[in-house]
């Protein structure tokens, strides 16, 4: 239920303005976000990779609702990779379909895309296709195809709480996708997710266990101990090697996993997001975790 209520209100207008415009927020949005700007992220990434970690970018940002704005988007993502490449970042760069004007033109969409993976291709880099709410999971789905058709430069993420995601998981598979496999942390319907945890962290382990033997190079990501317990279990004993996959967890999250698994010589890539609309982000962080909602409400209205 509290899920849920913050969830919902993580599309209000008004909560929004106060928690952005509260300087208690800002200061506990910068535990789960990098910054506002790009230079705070290339900050933070650099400081993951000397700590043996990999990093994914992400500008922070939904939908938008002009073609301008999704050329602009477009920009700013090729600008990302330019800037990894000058700072030799060990990082890559994820993004939202909405940003890239999905929601205006399906053809625009995959456009601008295809010339972000092209420009990520030439840099020898990769783009990762965020997974959003269920609505957008099929043509989601069916993009990343089209353009993983022309380059393996992309891949996408899939939700374990989704009914149709083994299917999915199959035919991407067979498009020789690579996949950041994830739990989910939209609202959705029980009509097309499990209602109950123990049923999503189910079929999370069904699909690890289909993800890690294909060949492909999957992410696994999650911050759930016996999940990662699970996963690295079941590699050894496949005898898939600890170069074949990667785990990947969000910045500012388990830190103390994150540096476990770097000691015990697997790969881990940190999900690190910037931008100024870090809102919708940052009341999902909070759906997650109890513990941070509390923290977060006891210092809301203080003064600083």
């Amino acid at each position: 239920m509290l899920r849920s209520i913050l969830l919902k209100l993580s599309q209000s207008p008004r909560l929004a303005r106060f928690v952005v415009h509260n300087a208690t927020s800002r200061r506990m949005a910068r535990r789960f976000v990098a910054g506002e700007t790009l230079d705070d992220a290339v900050a933070a990434s650099r400081a993951l990779n000397q700590a043996g970690r990999l990093v994914t970018l992400d500008c922070l940002g939904e939908s938008v609702s002009t073609e301008a704005e999704a050329r602009g988007a477009a920009e700013t993502y090729t600008g990302m990779f330019n800037r990894i490449a000058a700072e030799k970042l060990n990082a890559n760069v994820s993004l939202k379909l909405t940003q890239l004007g999905l929601d205006i033109s399906e053809s625009l969409c995959e456009g601008l895309l295809a010339q972000i993976v092209q420009h990520a291709a030439a840099q020898g880099n990769f783009v990762r296709i965020d997974m959003e709410a269920s609505a957008y999971t099929a043509r989601t789905i069916e993009i990343c195809k089209r353009v993983r058709a022309k380059s393996d430069s992309v891949g996408t993420v899939l939700q374990s709480y989704l009914f149709r995601t083994e299917q999915d998981a199959r035919d991407l598979i067979a498009a020789h996708c690579r996949i950041r496999l994830v739990k989910g942390a939209y609202k959705e319907p029980p009509s097309v997710a499990y209602p109950k945890k123990s049923d999503v962290d189910a079929n999370y382990a069904r699909l690890m266990q289909l993800l890690l033997p294909s060949g492909i190079y999957h992410a696994i990501a999650t911050h759930d101990e016996r999940l990662l317990d699970a996963a690295k279990k079941f590699a050894a004993e496949k005898g898939i090697r600890n170069d074949q996959f990667e785990f990947q967890m969000l910045y500012g999250i388990r830190t103390d996993l994150q540096e476990r698994l770097v000691r015990e010589g697997y790969r881990l890539r940190v999900y690190v997001p910037y931008g100024s609309d870090w809102f919708p982000y940052f009341m999902r962080r909070l759906a997650e975790r109890p513990a941070n909602l509390w923290f977060f409400l006891s210092n809301l209205f203080r003064r600083g």
